[in-house]
């Protein structure tokens, strides 16, 4: 069993306890094009700590698929300030779609490893993620089902995942570098790193995320003292999604 499957299974156990349930995700439909926003403010609640991230705003054109179905049951949001709706439930994903003060929608989904919601806004033909500090939310949000984002639905990438990928420990530092993904400017959306670290004895959900294609190293704190390896993916991003993961190997304390 590879290191981030061992990973996942053990945090999947350990959430059980704690009455969590995870199930297939539902895709979104296809996206506008984006017009240039002001930056807004997400704050994180997170299950397990997230690494900050970048904000980018590209323009995404994702593949069609089915869109949930609104039920009596599904808690209600309404959006309480200028915000960013996203492709996954952390500040690193891309962005989907603007939000403002009083935009309505149901929540569908919880994230799997973070407090983020799977909304279905009513003015959008797709669901997307919001940080829970964004939302002013009327009804149970804690019986919902847990997901995780399926990036390889989203859109298309015709660059391909970096080459080249290194990875080295220093003590307690690993740092991640691969080769430049030659991007044309209005495409670039840089990189993308999902990892599981161990810090201070805690198992932690790392997301981060670079601007551009010109950063090539990356560089996070992993120690000893975690029952569950760490592990880690690198991704290429541009305006038309992910690319394929290249799963790290990853070396441990």
């Amino acid at each position: 069993m590879k290191h981030w499957q061992t990973a996942s299974f053990l945090i999947l156990i350990s959430m059980m306890a704690c009455n969590l349930l995870s199930q297939p995700q539902t895709v979104a439909s296809p996206l506008p094009t984006e017009t240039n926003t002001p930056v807004f403010t997400e704050t994180l609640e997170a299950t397990f700590t997230i690494a900050p991230a970048s904000t980018l705003t590209p323009t995404l054109t994702e593949t069609p698929g089915i869109t949930p179905t609104a039920t009596a049951a599904s808690p209600a949001v309404t959006v309480n300030k200028q915000a960013h709706c996203r492709y996954g439930p952390s500040t690193a994903y891309l962005h989907a779609a603007d939000l403002f003060a009083g935009d309505k929608g149901l929540v569908r989904y919880r994230a799997l490893y973070s407090n983020w919601l799977y909304v279905q806004f009513d003015k959008l033909n797709y669901s997307c993620w919001v940080a829970p500090s964004v939302v002013d939310v009327t009804g149970d949000a804690s019986t919902l089902a847990r997901i995780e984002p399926d990036l390889q639905r989203i859109g298309s990438n015709r660059y391909g995942p970096p080459q080249n990928v290194q990875v080295y420990r220093d003590g307690d530092e690993v740092t991640i570098s691969w080769e430049q993904v030659k991007m044309t400017k209005d495409d670039d959306r840089g990189y993308f790193i999902e990892a599981f670290v161990c810090q201070g004895d805690a198992y932690i959900w790392w997301t981060d995320s670079y601007p551009d294609q010109y950063s090539t190293s990356y560089t996070v704190k992993d120690e000893a003292g975690c029952a569950a390896p760490s592990w880690g993916k690198l991704y290429t991003v541009e305006k038309h999604g992910f690319s394929q993961p290249v799963e790290l190997n990853w070396p441990q304390p």
